[in-house]
């Protein structure tokens, strides 16, 4: 299944790091916008500097009335892991399964080797759901090289909100 921009984001719920479960489209904290990051996992070290980041812009995000999370199949030690290498304080979920992952639209990989990681892996996804449930913005990569750069993002979320800016690329050909 691919998501196309526009479309209603899936009711995808997982585990989260610390108790509980977390709907990935769905906003907390009072927060009306969503942004949904999908990393490849613990044994990826494009995607700690990426969280890493990510954490440093959450209260940006925060203040444009965007909820973030970060989400990858690991299980719960390497979430845990991934949170305390990197002094992560962003919520986490973990777990996203296989069918989840291509509910999503994502690529997956097989691990190279059991020495990167033991299972497959959802490539790099990231969505943001605006407060009508909707994909406002949508990227997927197949390969960890390849992401939006999260400081443009916080701008281009503020232009989107501050202009009532409409979802791109939902042109049909009649």
């Amino acid at each position: 299944m691919t998501l196309a921009a526009g479309s209603e984001f899936p009711n995808i719920e997982v585990p989260k790091l610390g108790g509980g479960t977390l709907v990935l489209g769905a906003p907390q904290g009072g927060h009306d916008w969503k942004l949904v990051v999908v990393y490849r996992g613990l044994h990826c070290p494009i995607c700690k500097k990426y969280l890493a980041q990510l954490d440093d812009l959450t209260a940006d995000f925060a203040d444009l009335g965007v909820d973030v999370v970060a989400v990858s199949g690991d299980g719960e030690e390497k979430a845990r892991s991934m949170v305390d290498e990197k002094e992560l304080k962003l919520p986490l979920g973990y777990g996203l399964t296989i069918s989840q992952m291509n509910e999503l639209g994502l690529y997956i990989s097989d691990p190279r080797s059991p020495q990167e990681t033991d299972q497959p892996f959802a490539e790099p996804g990231l969505f943001v759901v605006n407060g009508e449930g909707k994909i406002q913005i949508i990227d997927i990569s197949n390969a960890p090289f390849a992401r939006p750069d999260l400081s443009s993002l916080v701008n281009g979320v503020k232009f989107v909100r501050e202009n009532d800016y409409p979802i791109r690329g939902t042109h049909k050909p009649a």
